[in-house]
């Protein structure tokens, strides 16, 4: 979609996505809307994406990619499965605080039936990550092995969610990420399996997740 956009144009596109799509209603935003403020004719965004749908998703994909990324990077040399866990989720607190404007378009203005209609909603590689390391801990007996691993996600991602709502609607008086370590120890409390780690250690889980294997 982004072949053939200089990339002056595809920074000033994303920043345009960005604004419209953040403080509008999504059915009442348009590509002229984003023509008009990224100064890119109609033509030439309606040529390489189609869609007001297809235009935004093009760049939410490239925005949660970052993400992903940051992510993995982060993660490297951690063995500890709850250590993992927590800074994912500080990671995603701490993007959404500096990017508002994408926490707001993924969690406030754009629908869920539109999410749910496109391949950007399932953010793959992301997703994949994360229940690779759900699964394991629920294989080496950290975690809670009653329900699946997308289960335990969905417990941790929901309270992103909450939280950047909450964070928005308080005028966003201090830092979202400010309290991550709190947050993450309530989550721990309910995805871990307490009956057979009470002390919540978790050491060497990613050797005994491959020995297992």
């Amino acid at each position: 979609m982004f072949n053939g956009l200089r990339p002056e144009v595809q920074r000033r596109l994303g920043a345009a996505v960005l604004d419209t799509f953040s403080d509008s209603d999504f059915h009442k935003a348009n590509i002229r809307d984003v023509a008009k403020r990224a100064g890119v004719s109609f033509s030439t965004i309606y040529q390489h994406f189609g869609s007001k749908e297809r235009l935004l998703f093009a760049f939410v994909d490239v925005w949660l990619g970052e993400l992903t990324e940051r992510i993995v990077d982060h993660l490297q040399g951690i063995e500890d499965l709850k250590e993992k866990l927590r800074k994912v989720l500080w990671l995603q607190l701490d993007y959404y605080e500096r990017h508002p404007g994408l926490g707001r378009i993924l969690f406030m203005t754009v629908p869920m039936k539109t999410w749910m209609a496109d391949e950007t909603f399932q953010q793959k590689k992301m997703i994949h990550l994360y229940l690779d390391v759900l699964r394991k801990g629920q294989q080496a007996g950290f975690l809670n092995s009653k329900v699946r691993a997308g289960v335990l996600l969905d417990f941790m991602l929901g309270l992103v969610q909450r939280s950047f709502f909450m964070w928005i609607s308080r005028g966003q008086s201090e830092g979202l990420a400010i309290q991550a370590n709190i947050l993450f120890e309530m989550v721990w409390r309910g995805i871990s399996d307490v009956d057979r780690q009470p002390d919540g250690k978790t050491e060497g889980i990613d050797a005994d997740a491959r020995q297992e294997k």
